[in-house]
């Protein structure tokens, strides 16, 4: 990809996104939560990329990607009132036929636009396909991981707005906001599995989900960045505490710690 290719696609998504704003204020809330998320990943996305010595083409790759993974949840809030896969519609799929639609990527190399569309269509995935290989894989690890990490900053910062001002929490909240957490949830966690989204009830289910997170991620550099940034700290402060929560906090930074430990000795 050229960089004046790239610069249009910069443009197109200012312009595309800018047209979901309106006078509904609680649909621009979740309008520039996707839009302020898809710009962050982008920006993760490229310190991965130089983590990993990427030249500048496959550098431009990694950029689209970030700014085109969500590029369906904009239609999918509009439409549904909800960032909820189940009870609206994939957004990873929807990104695609908002690709296909809008015929943003016409101008970029056929292989590469593949490229592309699979890191999008696959970043929403519980598991990628072990058909994938080559440079499908590697892209489509690094969209999982940049994702992951801009939504351990998006939920932290919200669990403390709801926390500090819950009247004036303008952000849709999937689950019930009860005060338990489910049996067979912590013990996935705690077992080392990860968690079937389908099995959350509550949004302390969720957030046990995401401690889990890090079972799913790629790349140690990602690791190092969730730890050295403080997010799994704050989630635990954000669920009981009680010796359940203090076992899943010793599973989970025993597991990253050991990640990295690993990773520093290969050096």
């Amino acid at each position: 990809m050229e960089q004046r290719q790239l610069d249009n696609l910069r443009t197109w998504f200012d312009d595309y996104v800018a047209g979901f704003y309106g006078s509904d204020e609680y649909i621009n809330a979740s309008i520039k939560l996707k839009d302020d998320h898809s710009r962050r990943v982008r920006d993760e996305m490229l310190y991965l990329a130089d983590h990993l010595g990427f030249g500048p083409d496959d550098r431009r790759t990694t950029e689209v990607i970030g700014l085109l993974h969500d590029i369906g949840r904009f239609e999918q809030f509009v439409t549904y009132r909800t960032f909820n896969d189940q009870r609206s519609v994939d957004h990873c799929l929807l990104a695609l036929e908002v690709i296909e639609k809008t015929k943003v990527l016409d101008s970029v190399e056929n292989e590469e636009c593949r490229l592309i569309e699979k890191a999008v269509q696959y970043h929403g995935r519980k598991k990628l396909p072990e058909s994938l290989n080559g440079q499908y894989l590697l892209f489509s690890k690094l969209i999982r991981d940049a994702d992951k990490l801009d939504i351990y900053y998006v939920v932290t910062s919200y669990y403390k707005q709801h926390r500090e001002e819950p009247e004036n929490f303008m952000l849709e909240i999937e689950f019930p906001n009860e005060p338990w957490y489910s049996a067979g949830v912590l013990e996935d966690l705690l077992a080392g599995r990860r968690i079937d989204y389908n099995d959350l009830k509550t949004w302390n289910d969720a957030k046990l989900l995401q401690l889990g997170w890090v079972y799913d991620i790629n790349f140690t550099a990602t690791l190092d960045r969730i730890k050295q940034r403080g997010f799994l700290q704050m989630i635990i402060d954000f669920l009981p505490q009680n010796e359940d929560i203090r076992k899943a906090k010793e599973k989970i930074f025993g597991y990253v710690d050991a990640r990295i430990e690993q990773q520093e000795n290969v050096r």
